[in-house]
């Protein structure tokens, strides 16, 4: 299949696809922090590799991601990245403690991190899941602060092996609290064979 080569019909599909996961993200988040949180419409964009790393960044801008490899019948991968700032600062919104930090290399501010990517990861699929009919379980969470290039290519080596572009699914989280703005980047990159399933279980055609 040629991603490059989706038809707007099915780029219009993913992104609703998003739109009803990203929805059900932020209300967990919202309710983990007890103050709205927003996702905005997620954007359904087919980019390189090289691209992706720009979209977060560029290669070496130092990143939080959690990464989780999603099971079942359609797999793929979903990042949650977020800067070192925005980190520290959903740290501080979920904990009310100033004094925790990623910078400090602190196990309880991970744990708060892998938490909530948990609970976003776990109720993006959900809604996927209601949505397609499709079974869906994320690992367990994998933390890293590193380069966003560094990141990416230990994360996507094996589908760069079979596909040289990937489809994001990208949602922007967005909490207007003070100075705390936190914009985290939710990516779910779905491995290249899930894309028959997903289209087949939402009616269209995939055949492109």
């Amino acid at each position: 299949m040629d991603l490059t080569k989706l038809t707007q019909m099915q780029k219009d599909v993913l992104r609703e696809i998003g739109n009803i996961g990203a929805g059900n993200a932020a209300t967990s988040m919202s309710q983990l922090v007890n103050r709205k949180i927003e996702m905005d419409v997620p954007a359904v964009n087919i980019v390189s590799y090289d691209e992706m790393m720009e979209l977060i960044g560029g290669p070496e801008a130092v990143v939080v991601a959690l990464l989780f490899r999603i099971k079942g019948d359609a797999p793929g991968t979903v990042y949650f990245i977020l800067s070192l700032e925005e980190a520290d600062a959903l740290i501080k919104e979920i904990t009310n403690n100033a004094a925790l930090s990623v910078h400090n290399d602190d196990e309880l501010a991970a744990s708060v991190l892998q938490e909530a990517g948990n609970i976003v990861t776990g109720a993006y699929l959900s809604a996927l899941a209601d949505f397609t009919n499709i079974t869906m379980q994320p690992s367990v969470p994998y933390l890293s602060i590193d380069m966003a290039g560094a990141i990416l290519t230990v994360g996507l080596l094996e589908i760069s092996q079979v596909a040289d572009y990937a489809l994001i699914i990208d949602a922007k989280m967005n909490t207007a609290y003070q100075a705390n703005q936190i914009k985290g980047n939710f990516l779910f990159i779905p491995d290249p064979d899930s894309f028959s399933k997903l289209f087949a279980a939402l009616g269209v055609t995939y055949d492109v």
